[in-house]
């Protein structure tokens, strides 16, 4: 009866195990997807489809240089100054090298780099690290330190 119960044990163990890692595969999947739709997003020069990646909330945190910068609607018009406003493009963007690890089921942290291309033919690029919650609507970024070139 001992060795049953153990055996029951086991089974449970490894199934359970099983079952959090196929979640974890498919969460990272779902986050690497949220990222390639913004930088789909980005590169048709539609900066509210590219924020539908972030939460849109006034808690969602930006840390950029020496600078804190708090909420969706700021952050949004900080691109549209920076990347749409006079003098100023957007660029083809790239993110490559994306590490996500799970840190729960309904948390990630995901590190990569950024790669801009202009028409002028310079090219800022940088590293990046997002923290990524699940929601009821989706994972959304909650947290993005971005440090370029």
């Amino acid at each position: 009866m001992r060795a049953m119960v153990l055996l029951v044990g086991v089974i449970f163990a490894l199934a359970t195990s099983s079952s959090g890692q196929n979640a974890g595969v498919a969460a990272r999947t779902t986050i690497r997807k949220v990222i390639e739709d913004q930088q789909e997003a980005w590169n048709r020069q539609d900066l509210e489809g590219f924020m539908g990646g972030y939460w849109n909330s006034p808690e969602l945190t930006f840390f950029s240089g020496a600078r804190e910068s708090k909420g969706w609607q700021a952050a949004l018009d900080r691109y549209k100054k920076n990347y749409q406003g006079a003098g100023h493009e957007m660029g083809k963007l790239e993110f490559t090298n994306l590490r996500i690890e799970m840190l729960g089921p309904e948390s990630a942290f995901v590190r990569g780099e950024f790669h801009l291309t202009m028409s002028d033919g310079k090219m800022p690029h940088g590293l990046f690290t997002l923290i990524f919650r699940k929601f009821p609507a989706g994972w959304k970024i909650v947290h993005d330190h971005s440090a370029g070139e």
